[in-house]
């Protein structure tokens, strides 16, 4: 959700045994050689205890898959038993002695859900529920911004567009899921820097529309066509209607203009009930201002119907789209980008399509896919969005590994103490992490998370997700930064308890 969000084993590949013993002997020469002497005497004291037995009696005899009873003495003495010799079973285990036991406990969390991955080795470790699919509140933000990387690519450009109307005078406006089109006038600038505005548009389409009928060049009437996706598919059943009345989220209609913020300025401002109309509202003024014949068009509901083309306007590249969905954590531009992931995957672009369009566009990415994900939105506004803390943090040590076009991922994390919604964040106890985490934020009214990248203390590179769910207030955020920036100082020594 906007700042606020809303209220509402390690990997195959270890060396080869030999060079590992060797590497360790030669590490800790007298530690081995007295561990060997010390197993070799209690070798030689059984087989002593196993020679003195009585003859004649009966014994066990044979391997250790199966036994036979000898009754009779031998005449010729049994020669003794090769000597098995002393080895070492198995690479040596690391002990990790930096705990972060009780600040995991801490009230403040709630229960608390979360993962800690060393980036470098695959290695988990750290976790409280790690594999259970749970709700992540705005963190779901980077579920939305790697399907949207690998199914429209960095450069693509969400498009309006104006067509001719079917019948004389009128045009219609077709949204392409482009929610950061602004009505501001030339010059001034909306929430979303460098936006196309409804002012070119219009100039395009009245002097196209004056050039394709010269003899009467008035538009009299603007057609709005939403239909991109299915308008009605608006709202979630599971948001609160606050989160549109405060301002944190629009409806989910592929035609706007500017977030359907009252004031295009605001990243928090209030959302009206019908986007598409106001848009309609809005182009129509445009017209007027761009010299259309006749004054002001009426606007009314219509479809594009195969019309020529007028006029297009273009979007700011999904990279920065991103950027500020995930530094503002911005839930209308999220919402927008995850209907065109699921319409540009071959989905219908309906909020029920979202889980197996995401589903589709992560599985590239190498990470394996939550049995039980579930991906109601694309901003986590929804309680009933399911992902577990070990996918993010799995696919966060993806992210940090730069491959393909994720290091524009990367950087539209907000860093702690520095930028985003982490700005103000890490303060006090947590202030030796600033400028060392880098992670997505996330609230709704029954969970704070904090998941991204830590360049830990010792030069380690681990990654992460942390949920504090259930009964949470604001201070579980303090609680979030203070075990994140215990994490940071500990690196790869962190424990597992």
């Amino acid at each position: 959700m906007t700042a606020p969000d809303a209220r509402h084993a390690p990997d195959s590949g270890a060396p080869h045994r030999g060079a590992g013993l060797r590497a360790l002997v030669a590490r800790h020469p007298r530690a081995l050689t007295a561990t060997a002497i010390a197993v070799s005497s209690v070798l030689l004291s059984g087989a002593a205890v196993s020679a003195g037995a009585v003859v004649g009696e009966s014994r066990l005899v044979g391997t250790s898959s199966s036994a036979a009873i000898e009754t009779a003495p031998s005449a010729t003495p049994t020669p003794e038993p090769t000597r098995a010799q002393p080895t070492l079973v198995g690479e040596p285990v690391r002990l990790r002695t930096c705990s972060v036991s009780s600040l995991a406990a801490d009230g403040r969390l709630g229960e608390l859900v979360g993962a800690v991955v060393n980036a470098e080795t695959g290695e988990v470790l750290f976790g409280r529920a790690a594999d259970a699919p749970a709700r992540h509140g705005s963190v779901l933000k980077v579920l939305t911004a790697a399907a949207a990387l690998r199914v429209l690519g960095p450069d693509h450009r969400l498009t309006t567009r104006v067509v001719a109307g079917p019948e004389p005078g009128q045009v219609v406006l077709v949204g392409g899921g482009d929610a950061t089109l602004s009505a501001l006038a030339p010059g001034q600038e909306s929430v979303y820097r460098g936006a196309p505005k409804l002012a070119d548009l219009a100039a395009q389409t009245v002097a196209a529309y004056a050039a394709a009928s010269p003899e009467a060049p008035q538009i009299t009437q603007v057609l709005v066509d939403a239909s991109y996706w299915n308008p009605a598919d608006r709202w979630d059943s599971s948001w609160v209607e606050e989160v549109r009345t405060i301002g944190y989220q629009s409806a989910v209609t592929a035609l706007q203009v500017d977030g359907d913020r009252q004031d295009p300025t605001r990243d928090t401002s209030p959302r009206s009930t019908d986007p598409v109309t106001r848009a309609g509202e809005a182009f129509a003024l445009a017209l007027t201002a761009a010299g259309n014949p006749g004054g002001r068009p009426t606007v009314a509901p219509g479809a594009a119907a195969g019309g020529a083309e007028l006029a297009v306007v273009r979007s700011q590249p999904v990279s920065l789209l991103i950027e500020k969905m995930l530094m503002n954590s911005d839930n209308t531009l999220s919402e927008m980008l995850a209907r065109v992931v699921s319409k540009e995957s071959g989905f219908d672009g309906s909020a029920a399509s979202l889980t197996p369009a995401f589903a589709a566009a992560l599985q590239p990415y190498g990470v394996a896919l939550d049995p039980g994900l579930v991906v109601r939105d694309g901003s986590g506004l929804s309680p009933l969005n399911a992902v577990s803390p070990l996918y993010y943090a799995r696919l966060m040590d993806v992210i940090a590994a730069g491959e393909g076009t994720l290091p524009v991922l990367a950087a539209g994390l907000p860093v702690a103490g520095e930028t985003g919604s982490l700005a103000s964040r890490f303060a006090g106890a947590a202030a030796d992490a600033r400028g060392a985490v880098a992670a997505k934020t996330g609230w709704i009214t029954s969970a704070y998370s904090l998941s991204g990248i830590i360049s830990a203390a010792d030069g380690t590179t681990l990654t992460f997700a942390f949920s504090a769910i259930g009964d949470v207030d604001g201070t579980a955020r303090i609680a979030l930064d203070e075990l994140t920036a215990a994490v940071y100082r500990c690196g790869d020594n962190l424990s597992a308890r």
